[in-house]
């Protein structure tokens, strides 16, 4: 039967309707698989840096055998940081990975060198068993999780930011640090329900194996799910294009070393706060003012969880704000407010939780940023490894080092020099907020 032309156009108008929405369903379900994909690397690697400044105190003396608990605690933190150091390796080759075979394939060659390592980290006999090897073969699996993790952050901040809606990129970019906020809070959630359920004859035997263990099987999740998205727009519609560059990371120096600067500026404080506040807090108040071990980790969790759901409402006042503003609250803030909030941690459980939470506010506020930020400084062909490299540098010092200072410090009585320096990193960064370009808009 044949329709007249008002059927016909009005059946042509519910067909063309009909497919706009199950286009948009579709692209709406291909940004969620994405967004999953992007951050469940992230969270892994958050998961097993946390497990290992979390459950240190009971295995220290398995790979340290010394009489002294300080200084097993800060052996520990000394292999913590070389783990940290190799991050800008794996910034270098795994960024410049990504930009030559795409986002995907250097996200899934990132999360496969973290999950094994943790497992190698849950296996490994200890001293007793294997002698100077042991902590060998502890710092070698620390190596190979840093290499990954430099080049996780700025991989999947790229795959993250690259498929935001229009307008939405540090939102989107925000989901990035919630899933460091996610797998350090999972991490605490598993440190506080086995501190509180365990003697510590079992924590110490075998219990810090298990949560290595719960790492490994977290990555090999992550890399099925990474293993079936789609690669990026911009980055196919740069191979597409011919403009894939042969030595991204050279091209990242040569073209952009102020944006590679910048990046180092703004990560500084940030990070070191993140590291101290949210991982390393526990050892060292437990050292400083006697709290104990689970009533901190305990508090800790609390504030991650406060800082971890603040994140994209952070991100999207950045997107509506601009970067700027928030990040300018973060470092001043920080600034005012470290020694004070430091300043009332006694041995209760509540002046933990007090200093915690005022300093997740203010962590988020950068945290909610952060991604879109950096990926804003540089163009597709190269943005992967410009991120990476100067990312995983100031993870490296400014990370990796805090937990040792902050320890090194109560160990020579002279804490007050660590406070100092995390104040000047903090006016540091925040000389660096005030004086670059604001990408919001760009």
């Amino acid at each position: 039967m044949c329709r007249t032309w008002p059927a016909r156009l009005r059946w042509a108008l519910l067909n063309r309707r009909g497919f706009a929405i199950s286009s948009t369903h579709a692209a709406k379900a291909t940004r969620g698989r994405a967004l999953f994909a992007g951050t469940i690397g992230n969270l892994v690697e958050w998961f097993d840096w946390s497990v290992y400044a979390f459950f240190l105190p009971y295995f220290a003396a398995a790979f340290f055998p010394t009489g002294d608990r300080i200084a097993q605690l800060l052996a520990g933190f000394l292999v913590f940081a070389i783990g940290f150091f190799m991050r800008p390796l794996g910034g270098a080759l795994l960024g410049s990975y990504a930009d030559r075979h795409g986002r995907r394939a250097g996200m899934t060659l990132g999360i496969t060198l973290m999950a094994g390592a943790s497992l190698v980290i849950a296996l490994l006999p200890d001293y007793s068993l294997i002698g100077v090897a042991a902590p060998i073969l502890l710092t070698l699996a620390r190596c190979v999780q840093g290499i990954s993790a430099g080049g996780e952050f700025g991989i999947s901040s790229a795959f993250l930011v690259e498929n935001a809606p229009p307008g939405r990129r540090a939102w989107a970019g925000s989901f990035q640090q919630v899933s460091v906020g996610a797998g350090t809070l999972l991490a605490s959630v598993l440190a506080a329900a086995m501190f509180l359920g365990l003697p510590d004859a079992d924590l110490t035997a075998w219990g810090w194996r298990v949560a290595f263990g719960v790492g490994a099987l977290l990555g090999f999740l992550g890399l099925w799910l990474r293993l079936v998205v789609p690669d990026t727009a911009s980055f196919n519609r740069v191979r597409e294009e011919g403009r894939i560059a042969a030595r991204p990371l050279a091209k990242v120096l040569r073209e952009h070393p102020r944006s590679v600067l910048r990046i180092i500026g703004m990560v500084a404080a940030g990070t070191a706060l993140v590291q101290f506040w949210f991982v390393s807090l526990p050892s060292i108040m437990n050292l400083r003012t006697g709290v104990e071990l689970a009533d901190a980790q305990l508090a800790t969790m609390l504030g991650l969880a406060a800082f971890t759901v603040l994140q994209p409402v952070s991100g999207w006042l950045s997107d509506r704000f601009g970067r700027r503003p928030l990040l300018l609250v973060f470092a001043l803030g920080s600034a005012i407010s470290f020694v004070p909030m430091l300043s009332t941690v006694g041995m209760t459980m509540s002046s933990v939780l007090v200093a915690v939470a005022v300093n997740a506010v203010l962590l988020a506020a950068y945290a909610g940023s952060l991604a879109a930020v950096m990926a804003e400084q540089f163009p597709a062909e190269v943005r992967t490894a410009g991120i990476s490299l100067p990312y995983g540098i100031a993870v490296a010092v400014f990370g990796g080092l805090t937990p040792v200072l902050a320890t090194a410090s109560l160990q020579h009585d002279v804490f007050w020099i660590f406070q100092a320096a995390m104040v000047a990193l903090c006016l540091i960064s925040a000389a660096v907020f005030w004086r670059m370009p604001e990408t919001s808009g760009t």
